[in-house]
């Protein structure tokens, strides 16, 4: 398993957590989504095996939430 955290633009409303949150962790491979509602992050524990770190970051600028930058650990 590794941990990807991405860097959103300004996350506006708990509805945005909610949003990428449900869709995110619908998908195969991932374990674990967290959003840090101050600080726009989104942290994803995923399985390398089934999704990738660019899989994730499409996946959450085609909810309409702009990536910044990512750093996979």
């Amino acid at each position: 398993m590794k941990t990807v955290k991405f860097q959103t633009e300004e996350l506006t409303c708990p509805s945005c957590i909610k949003k990428i949150e449900g869709v995110l962790s619908k998908q195969e491979g991932v374990s674990e989504v967290k959003v840090l509602f101050n600080s726009s992050k989104v942290k994803v524990t995923f399985d390398e095996d089934f999704v990738t770190p660019e899989n994730l970051a499409s996946t959450i600028k085609k909810l309409g939430y702009p990536v910044l930058n990512s750093k996979v650990s």
